[in-house]
């Protein structure tokens, strides 16, 4: 029989004891030296560093024996995909696939690699990042720069054929150029990426919302986002879709794109993208860019409850938005997601992050008498849809 890490006390201790050793590590050697870098630089040093580290077979066993942390009640299905738990890396970090072996190893449950575009992409002028301690965020300006999804899919490909436990998704956006600016050209981009994709990912993930590009976010709108569903309807698919939201809508506007995903083969909505409104945040004026990290999970959270309360029927969510602790990402699973994504929690806490997310959660879920996570997706939502069953009984 397969011994899980909560099963093994000594093997449990160990894996506390390391983690320990990796947030003090992380705390006091490796953070002052990565924050001491330009942010696009430290961004660039680490993908590279991930990539060759992956390729170092003892390296990545030690990293699974320190890190991974496994617990079965963290193992969780979702849109007919097995999980070993539900909390995977945000679309942003990994743009071109460099570092899925380190996160596989590490415990992550899956990762969103990109987002990726049809036409390699430089991604907008530089800086693309600049640190807001103070409000644990980054400004993000990028602007998708990527190596194209045909390259950068068949890494994701061969990233999911050697993982040991980790699902993979692949983020496709629209390019961001002006090469093709019409609305047509726009779709027809997304198809080229779509293509590329079906059968060869764990999920897809279609960005509609990246807020840092050159034509803008055209498919936040409902009249246009229903032409570009039913263009990817039309391409056959074994892997569950899943569309990224925009954040500054408010619930009207929100729904109303709902209204319309709801009416395509579309299985999840992963809610939400960057933060825009700056208001009340002291940030400089000529810094450009979008907000990330604690300044989302408020209004990331409204929508997730209120997609759930009103969608819960139709749609999965996947939750990303400020999880810094295993009681916010709780907390996000408790009003509707069934999935948990993050980045800047990473990269102002470091790589064991993912293990404390895990630990604690599992602690949470036997404190409150779950036996798996999707026994407490939404129970602090009372659903319209579940209403109107009881009624109809």
């Amino acid at each position: 029989m397969e011994k899980y890490v909560s099963e093994n006390p000594v093997h449990n201790s160990f894996n506390k004891l390391s983690t320990d050793l990796f947030t003090f590590a992380y705390k006091h050697a490796v953070k002052p030296v990565i924050f001491g870098m330009e942010p696009d630089k430290a961004h660039e040093k680490t993908a590279t560093f991930a990539r060759l580290s992956g390729k170092v077979t003892p390296l990545m066993g030690m990293l699974r024996l320190m890190l991974d942390y496994t617990d079965p009640i963290l193992r969780t299905n979702v849109c007919g995909v097995d999980y070993a738990n539900p909390f995977g890396l945000s679309a942003g970090l990994d743009k071109n696939c460099d570092m899925a072996a380190c996160l596989d190893n590490a415990g992550f449950g899956f990762e969103t690699v990109g987002s990726t575009t049809a036409r390699v992409c430089a991604g907008n002028p530089r800086p693309w990042f600049h640190r807001l301690p103070q409000y644990e965020s980054m400004l993000i300006h990028a602007g998708l720069p990527n190596d194209g999804s045909q390259v950068v899919i068949n890494r994701v490909e061969k990233a999911r054929l050697a993982a040991k436990t980790m699902k993979m998704s692949v983020s496709i956006a629209r390019t961001n150029d002006m090469a093709e600016p019409s609305e047509e050209q726009g779709i027809a981009d997304y198809v080229t990426s779509f293509r590329r994709a079906a059968y060869r990912t764990d999920m897809i993930e279609v960005n509609i919302s990246c807020p840092n590009t050159y034509v803008g976010e055209v498919f936040t709108e409902p009249e246009p986002l229903d032409r570009l569903l039913t263009a990817l309807d039309a391409i056959p698919r074994s892997q569950p879709v899943t569309l990224k939201m925009p954040q500054d809508k408010t619930w009207p506007q929100f729904s109303a794109l709902l209204d319309v995903i709801v009416r395509h083969n579309v299985q999840m909505v992963t809610i939400a993208n960057l933060r825009k409104d700056r208001t009340g945040f002291d940030v400089p004026q000529d810094w450009q860019g979008n907000m990330s990290g604690a300044p989302c999970r408020k209004p990331s959270m409204d929508l997730v409850e209120n997609t759930y309360r009103y969608y819960g029927d139709k749609l999965a969510i996947a939750g990303v938005g400020g999880v810094f602790t295993p009681e916010q990402a709780y907390e996000k699973i408790r009003h509707g997601a069934s999935l948990v994504m993050f980045v800047s929690s990473l990269m102002f806490r470091g790589p064991q992050e993912i293990t404390i997310l895990k630990r604690g959660l599992a602690e949470l879920l036997r404190r409150d008498g779950f036996t798996s996570v999707s026994q407490a997706v939404g129970v602090d939502v009372e659903t319209s849809w579940k209403q109107r069953a009881r009624h109809t009984r």
